[in-house]
């Protein structure tokens, strides 16, 4: 293989893995339609109330659920066959956007029934999301796990571009009932795309129900060196560092409230987000995700810092473009790190704990981004935020040198044990109290 190819996105995957290929087909149309969706719920939202507080009710219907369903759902799916869990995900997901679509046709349903659909679509996707986890490790071969996330998040990113520019289209000629609906139809391609998967049962034994089910895959998640250090990387860098919330206020403080420059922002972070993923075949094939993370986690704070230095909008955006390529580096590195390191046995539960700090550090960062801009200035906050994510970032490498060093899956196999004395004991369950060779 050339050396150009090799800097290209690696796309073996979708030539060794037909079932993985309809699978990532599938799965991109649905997201498209769930971008169109965001996009056209704030949109009616806002038409129906006028209210910045009933906008932002939008993303709790959203995170709420997410959060609070999150790690049973990951249980349920450690004792279940992952694939028909997933199904059911997509068809009640599927249902709530035909309910949508119904209510936007017809406009007699309150903000709170709205949001309630809302709510119920997200609870849905956070039973989905800890079953999808799974079937990347189980549908590649390990060298091309990487390979097969890059694929995933750089079709995820190119909807995260169009479905917000096509939901505006299709609001201004057919109105928010329309959109709704193709939404609902994109599911029949993801549900199409899921029902050729093969089962997958967990390998290694099944989760305990209930809350002992979630407690065992937090112990997991505390003593297993890598993976914690993987998501307190994530969290240092969206906590202390995430911009969105400032950005307004930045444009206002240095560009003149153009909202233009302000569109440029949100989109210079989607298209270094892109361009990285593209190019990602190195980083893929380089197999270290450890150090990559935490390079590129530091590159994220560092470059959000010198975005609040600089005075200039066209290096701004510079800084945005390197920030985005950054963030979207780490998150592939991120999600590497956590399917081949966790036990299949586990792999539904971490994958529920990974969604949450995904959805919940962002959320997070932008509330304390905007408390921080309100006792000192946008340009404050940013610079602020970028340093204190550099030197928590840098914390976690200095504390976790088997994150520095490691290879994907390379793993000594007791890092995959949990040895609090309660998993240890005669009565831990198969995933938690593995024999050492």
């Amino acid at each position: 293989m050339s050396p150009v190819s090799r800097a290209f996105l690696d796309v073996r995957p979708l030539r060794t893995s037909p079932v993985y290929r309809r699978l990532l087909i599938g799965r991109t149309v649905s997201t498209l339609g769930g971008f169109m969706t965001m996009v056209t719920v704030m949109y009616q939202v806002w038409d129906m109330t006028h209210s910045s507080l009933w906008s932002g009710a939008v993303g709790l219907a959203q995170a709420l659920p997410m959060i609070g369903v999150g790690l049973f759902a990951g249980a349920w799916v450690d004792r279940a066959d992952r694939r028909r869990a997933y199904l059911l995900s997509t068809v009640g997901s599927a249902v709530c956007s035909v309910l949508l679509a119904v209510q936007g046709f017809t406009g007699h349903v309150p903000v709170p029934g709205v949001l309630a659909l809302v709510a119920a679509q997200s609870a849905f996707g956070a039973l989905g999301a800890p079953a999808a986890g799974v079937f990347v490790p189980r549908l590649l071969p390990k060298d091309q796990v990487a390979a097969g996330l890059a694929l995933n998040q750089v079709t995820g990113q190119a909807m995260m571009l169009l479905g917000p520019a096509l939901a505006g289209l299709v609001l201004g000629w057919w109105g928010i009932g329309v959109c709704y609906l193709l939404d609902a139809l994109s599911f029949g391609l993801a549900f199409y795309g899921a029902y050729g998967l093969p089962a997958l049962p967990p390998e290694g034994g099944s989760s305990r129900p209930g809350v002992h089910g979630v407690l065992d895959g937090l112990r997991f998640l505390t003593g297993h060196r890598v993976v914690r250090g993987a998501l307190l990387t994530d969290l240092a860098a969206t906590v202390l560092a995430m911009p969105i919330s400032l950005f307004p206020l930045v444009n206002a403080e240095r560009f003149g409230g153009d909202p233009h420059t302000l569109g440029l922002f949100l989109s210079a972070l989607a298209v270094g987000g892109v361009a990285a993923t593209a190019f990602s075949g190195p980083v893929t094939r380089l197999a270290r995700p450890g150090p990559v993370m935490l390079c590129a986690s530091a590159t994220w704070g560092l470059a959000l810092a010198l975005f609040g230095l600089t005075a200039s909008a066209w290096a701004g955006l510079a800084m945005l473009v390197v920030a985005g390529a950054a963030d979207s580096v780490a998150v592939l590195s991120r999600t590497t790190i956590v399917q081949t390191r966790t036990p299949d046995a586990l792999l539904g539960r971490v994958t529920a704990a990974e969604t949450i700090v995904g959805q919940a550090g962002p959320h997070l960062g932008n509330l304390r981004g905007g408390a921080l801009a309100g006792w000192s200035s946008g340009a404050t906050a940013l610079v602020a935020g970028g340093l204190m994510c550099l030197a928590a970032v840098t914390a976690v490498g200095v504390t976790t040198p088997e994150l520095r060093g490691g290879r994907a899956g390379a793993g000594r196999p007791e890092e995959d044990l949990v040895t609090d004395p309660e998993t240890t004991g005669p009565g831990a369950t198969q995933e938690t109290a593995r024999a050492k060779p």
